[in-house]
């Protein structure tokens, strides 16, 4: 797609999707807070977890995506999350009630 803009206009597109810091940096700006009080979430190595690398985030990779944990512990993979988890419902807690 991003080669037919560019043989369709004779410029260079500015891509802004993953895993390009663009949106990253935006975001960042726009709510004046640092990207390394960010966290990546997300469950796709090349796309997701290098975006928070390249925005300088921590990443929490999601298994329940298309990536496995033997994938990625394989050591062809050179993309490694700072977290990893099977699903993102491992956050979900339930608060006691109190009586």
């Amino acid at each position: 797609m991003v080669g037919a803009i560019r043989g369709s206009t004779q410029c260079e597109p500015l891509v802004v999707g993953k895993p390009s810091t663009f949106m990253m940096d935006y975001l960042a700006n726009e709510f004046g807070i640092l990207t390394s009080q960010i966290c990546m979430i997300g469950d796709r190595l090349d796309t997701d977890i290098l975006f928070g690398q390249n925005g300088g985030c921590k990443t929490l990779l999601v298994l329940s995506g298309v990536i496995t944990l033997s994938g990625l512990q394989s050591p062809n993979n050179s993309i490694q999350p700072d977290f990893y988890t099977n699903k993102i419902s491992d956050f979900l807690f339930l608060k006691a009630a109190t009586v």
